[in-house]
């Protein structure tokens, strides 16, 4: 056999790896390279995920300033993990301007939503645009250093987007949101929390808090980043995961899913399809599970 031969047959068997439906796929900003072996349901959705470019102008003051991970390299996440359905978080990293967000809602197109964050010098006129390009919320990261909104910001934007239908999304420490437990009581929209609202353990006082607001119906936590906080670590972040199935058991109707790529506060990037098959262990029944995919996020976000 020439070598010619050879490198011909290599190139094609490499090629119909790469065809092949279930074959491993290498992502950028993510460890591992095969498939999740829990299959997402038709219009599964990732409800926290974020996208960066050397592009887009940095705010002076962010600290976490990651690599480019783009438009692409976030589809090649879909296409491995079987999501179709989208929420883009504004970064901490480009503060207030929403410039680059819009561009990448625009073109995502109608399986992308936004999250978009404003201080209350923001216009209506600009409120209008954020939601044309499909934004539905406004977070407030007050862990972030040198972050652009504060907890004081929280209710009178609330009053401003309340019309709009759009939700208060909130990265916060769970002291804090044991203490502004009137606050969340108190908004006129709903009011969701990131992270598994980085609550320790399920008898700490904020989950008692989300549960008590997810059950009235005013708030949702997203089950996301189990690796934050957790001690235990991969594979099965069981301390993390502690959290999350007592999330399911109590509010299974105002709970969802998502992945926090690039996961931008990570050195080491955890395994996504790892990630994702850890929902079947949160949620076994596939009903939940479903429901939490698709159902929950469809509601919130406004997907159609």
């Amino acid at each position: 056999m020439t070598r010619r031969r050879v490198l011909t047959l290599a190139l094609g068997a490499a090629a119909a790896a790469v065809a092949r439906p279930g074959a491993a796929q290498q992502v950028p900003w993510s460890a591992g390279t095969e498939r999740p072996t829990t299959k997402a349901p038709p219009n599964a959705t990732d409800c926290h995920h974020h996208i960066y470019s050397s592009r887009f102008a940095v705010d002076p003051k962010a600290v976490l300033r990651p690599g480019d991970a783009s438009i692409e390299d976030y589809r090649q996440l879909q296409k491995r993990i079987g999501t179709t359905r989208h929420v883009v978080v504004q970064p901490s990293t480009y503060g207030l301007d929403n410039s680059g967000l819009i561009e990448v809602l625009q073109t995502f197109g109608p399986t992308a939503r936004g999250v978009a964050v404003v201080n209350p010098d923001v216009s209506d006129e600009e409120l209008g645009k954020l939601h044309a390009a499909g934004v539905r919320g406004i977070r407030f990261n007050i862990l972030a250093p040198g972050g652009a909104t504060s907890i004081d910001m929280v209710a009178p934007l609330a009053r401003r987007i309340a019309p709009l239908g759009w939700h208060v999304d909130v990265f916060a420490s769970p002291d804090l949101i044991v203490q502004s437990k009137a606050l969340w009581s108190s908004l006129p929209c709903d009011v969701v929390f990131d992270h598994l609202g980085r609550v320790p353990a399920a008898d700490h006082p904020a989950f008692a808090v989300l549960t008590e607001l997810m059950q009235a119906r005013k708030a949702w936590v997203k089950l996301s980043s189990p690796y934050m906080i957790s001690t235990i670590g991969p594979p099965t972040y069981a301390d993390r995961s502690v959290v999350a199935q007592a999330f399911v058991r109590a509010a299974p109707e105002r709970c969802v899913w998502g992945s926090d790529w690039p996961h931008p506060t990570e050195k080491d990037k955890p395994d996504d399809a790892l990630l994702f098959d850890l929902l079947a262990n949160w949620a076994p029944a596939t009903t939940t599970r479903n429901r939490i995919l698709v159902d929950n996020p469809a509601r919130l976000y406004g997907f159609t």
